[in-house]
Formats: C-alpha cells, sequence, structure tokens
C-alpha cells in the first residue's frame, strides 16, 4: 500500500514537471523573441514594416540633423568697430581758439565732456550744438556734426568725439560657456568665434556642443564645429544678441541582450549602428541572438517610401531594421546604418538562452519531486 501510494506522489509531480514543460513559452525574458518581432510585421497582418538593412536602405536612411544658420544670419556684415549704438558712451573734448568761449572755462585750454550716454532713441546732447542724432554714425561723422553746430558760435572750434565702453553693443553669452556674461562687441570680438574665445571657449566637448544664436525674434543653431569647419558660419554679430552653448540632447535607448540596458547619449555629430552596440557594452556573450539585432523607429513617410519602395504611405510609419551580424558583410552593414534620435537598440537572446532556462525549470522542478518523494517514504505514504 505504501509503495502505491509513493507511485502516485511521484506521478503527481512528474505531471507538474510536464506542465512546466508545456509552458515553456512562459519562462521571463527581457523581450519579444526574433519571431515575435516578425509575427508583428505588416506583412504578418502587424503595425510595423520590418526590413533587412541592404545598401539602398542604408543609403535612404543616412539623414542627419542639418544645423546652420539662415540667411539673415548670414548676410549680416559685420558692425565696424566705430559705429555708435543706443546705450554707448561717449568721451567728447572741444578746443575753442578764444579766451572767454562757449565751453571753454577761463584759463583752460578745453572743455571736456565726459560719459556723454547715447539716449534709448539714439541721440546726445551738447551745449550750444543742441540734440544729435549719435547712433548708426562714427565718432569722426559725430565730431562734423558738432563742429558744423559750433563754428557759428565760436572760431574755429575743435573737437574730438571717442567711443567709451557701454552697454549699447553687447552681447549675451549664455550656457556652457567658461564665463557666462554680458561682452561688449569691440574690434577683436565682432564674429561668433571671437566672442566665444571671449569668453573662455565652451566647457562641454566640442563635438556634442550646439550653438544657438537668438536675434529679435529670430533664431538659429550650429554645431560648435561647424564655425570653424565652415567659415560662413562664423557670423558676425549685433548688438542685443544673445548666444546659448548647449550639449547636444539627442539620444538612443538599448534593450534586450546586450552589455547594458539604458537611454544612451550620443557623443558626436554621427552614430553608427556598430557603434551604439559598442557604447553599450557589445553584445551579450551568453545570451546575445547576433542574427537578431534590432532598430526600431519612427520614419518620416517621405524616407519610409523610399525604404519599402512605395508612393502611398502618409505620416510617421513605424520601421524595424533588421542586421544580421553573422552575415559575410554583416558588420559592414551594421557599421554604415545610421542611428537617430531617439532609435532603440533591441537584441534578441539566441534559442539556446531560452532552452537554458527551460532545462534550468525542469531540474529544480526534478529536485522537487525527489524531495516530494523522499518525504513521502519518509510518512510511510
Amino acid at each position: 500500500m505504501k509503495i502505491r501510494q509513493s507511485r502516485w506522489a511521484r506521478f503527481a509531480a512528474l505531471l507538474a514537471v510536464v506542465g512546466i514543460v508545456g509552458a515553456c513559452g512562459a519562462i521571463p525574458r527581457p523581450g519579444p523573441s526574433k519571431s515575435q518581432i516578425y509575427a508583428g510585421s505588416v506583412q504578418r497582418a502587424g503595425d510595423a514594416f520590418v526590413v533587412d538593412v541592404n545598401d539602398r536602405v542604408t543609403r535612404a536612411t543616412a539623414v542627419q540633423p542639418a544645423l546652420g544658420f539662415t540667411e539673415s544670419f548670414l548676410r549680416a556684415g559685420q558692425v565696424g568697430s566705430d559705429t555708435i549704438q543706443p546705450g554707448d558712451t561717449l568721451g567728447i573734448t572741444i578746443w575753442e581758439n578764444v579766451d572767454d568761449g562757449l565751453l571753454v572755462m577761463e584759463g583752460a585750454n578745453a572743455a571736456v565732456l565726459e560719459e556723454v550716454q547715447v539716449d534709448g532713441s539714439g541721440f546726445i546732447f551738447i551745449p550750444y550744438a543742441g540734440r544729435i542724432r549719435a547712433a548708426g554714425n562714427s565718432p569722426e561723422a559725430i565730431r562734423r556734426i558738432i563742429t558744423g553746430k559750433l563754428e557759428d558760435q565760436t572760431p574755429d572750434p575743435q573737437v574730438e568725439v571717442r567711443r567709451l565702453a557701454g552697454d549699447g553693443a553687447t552681447v549675451s553669452l549664455l550656457g556652457d560657456v567658461s564665463a557666462q556674461g554680458v561682452y561688449p562687441i569691440e574690434r577683436p570680438t565682432r564674429t561668433l568665434s571671437s566672442m566665444l574665445s571671449r569668453a573662455g571657449g565652451v566647457a562641454i566637448p566640442p563635438e556634442v556642443a550646439q550653438v544657438t544664436v537668438i536675434r529679435g525674434d529670430q533664431s538659429s543653431k550650429v554645431w560648435f564645429q561647424d564655425i570653424f569647419r565652415h567659415p560662413q558660419f562664423d557670423i558676425a554679430l549685433r548688438g542685443g544678441d544673445k548666444i546659448l552653448v548647449e550639449e547636444d540632447s539627442r539620444a538612443f535607448t538599448a534593450l534586450g541582450a546586450t552589455g547594458t540596458q539604458a537611454r544612451v547619449p550620443f557623443e558626436g555629430l554621427t552614430l553608427s549602428a556598430i557603434e551604439a552596440i559598442a557604447r553599450v557594452g557589445g553584445l551579450s556573450a551568453t545570451s546575445a541572438d547576433p542574427t537578431g539585432v534590432f532598430i526600431l523607429r519612427n520614419e518620416p513617410a517621405e524616407i519610409a517610401n523610399v525604404v519599402m519602395g512605395r508612393d502611398d504611405l502618409q505620416g510617421a510609419q513605424r520601421l524595424v531594421y533588421v542586421l544580421n551580424l553573422t552575415q559575410p558583410n554583416g558588420m559592414f552593414k551594421a557599421r554604415d546604418f545610421a542611428v537617430r534620435d531617439g532609435d532603440t537598440l533591441y537584441v534578441t537572446e539566441a534559442p539556446f538562452t531560452q532552452w537554458s532556462r527551460v532545462i534550468s525549470a525542469l531540474i529544480g522542478t526534478l529536485g522537487v519531486v525527489d524531495t516530494v518523494s523522499s518525504t513521502g517514504d519518509t510518512l510511510g505514504l
């Protein structure tokens, strides 16, 4: 009787093992399998296009963010170092050829008017000369205007006009620069690169630095390194410009059988699939399937149509690009395929990994069977 009950206990435990084997699809894993991804393709009534990467696909998707200044920024000429702006401060000296002059005090050679402020409308006031338009003129032009207004009142006046430090022609530097602040536009700092140098340069790696110039209600952005690669991007500055330096915010997400599962920032203007894999520690040596490397992306319709060889797709399309690193040129394809902002890199697990989990579960369950059997024998069941 005891032998019979023991057999029943072993049989019940064995049924549990069979149940686990039958439910092996429920073994946990970090994401969908390769077959499940293909099952979700449009070709199989899913909602994403699954595309093998080849040279044509690589060329069609090789789109990188194009940054550069608009024509209004590029056409602006340099501000002359002598051009007076509202808010500038002038120093004016007037010599008169008489002992009792209009402005020169008795016993003095000249009248010195220090720190004459150019008002918001661009005018200054000079005694006996009146209100004079200064903004937009050079110190020489202002000198001639003052001389013309005074020469009818005092013989042969001699006038000197100097541009002093002021806040009329200044720019603001913000963000990731070594020294944020407000800087005047002077002869050595009339262009974007020279002004950035004046502020100590950028405080982040140059390859990820982006520079935005805000002028009135307009703004334009450029890669920091392009200022030096393309001389036309070293634009002339204007009083009131705001210069903002920021780090590139682009990133991709890595999931599945990779060394790291995380959101990973770009570290340069371009990033290939092979570089993205390397950035996360490569493929997992113990679980990754090198035939199942996927790039998931929402692709604009104009690119999706080219990739799919169609002309009827409208709006953003879900595309899953497939890389097989075991093919003879698989590594080259991964090297040439460009990763873009917001992409998801997903690597599936190798089939043996799932079977290893099943075997582990079976071994653990068989141990339970022995325990149940032993317990039954001990209890005399």
